[in-house]
């Protein structure tokens, strides 16, 4: 019930701040500055450059390696966290959330994100389910921003 009331105050602050962009990016960048790319390469989530960037889909990737960066470019679809880096348990509840770059799961090659370790803890506890109902709700979601 809690995790419920949580998604509900969020949601109020989504309608509230307004429309959202198509991706989650904070004044430090896509993935609050984090590398998409290392997220594959190394396991784990680690901090870009400010030098080595790149813009896509209106928002700045920052990349700890010129390799790294150069991976991104080329398959920007491969590396770019699902639903626009917003938090893929928020989608599956029907909206758009902020999320903390250390929470985090690759499934079948694609990474998610989430708000944070505890919601990202029940997230997990279904995935499959909460994948099949944020796929759904992202058309939508992303439509009516």
């Amino acid at each position: 019930m809690k995790i419920l009331s949580s998604l509900a105050f969020f949601s109020y602050v989504v309608v509230a701040c307004g429309q959202k962009p198509a991706v989650f990016s904070t004044k430090d960048g896509a993935i609050k500055g984090y590398d998409p790319v290392a997220y594959f390469t190394e396991q784990k989530p680690v901090k870009g450059e400010q030098s080595i960037s790149y813009e896509w889909e209106g928002a700045t990737w920052y990349f700890t390696s010129e390799a790294n960066k150069k991976l991104f470019t080329k398959n920007p679809e491969k590396y770019a966290p699902q639903y626009g880096g917003y938090c893929a348990f928020g989608v599956a509840k029907g909206g758009l959330y902020k999320i903390e770059p250390e929470a985090w799961k690759i499934v079948e090659g694609k990474l998610y994100l989430n708000y944070s370790l505890k919601l990202q803890k029940d997230w997990e506890a279904d995935i499959p389910g909460y994948l099949e109902k944020a796929n759904e709700n992202w058309p939508e979601l992303i439509k009516n921003n």
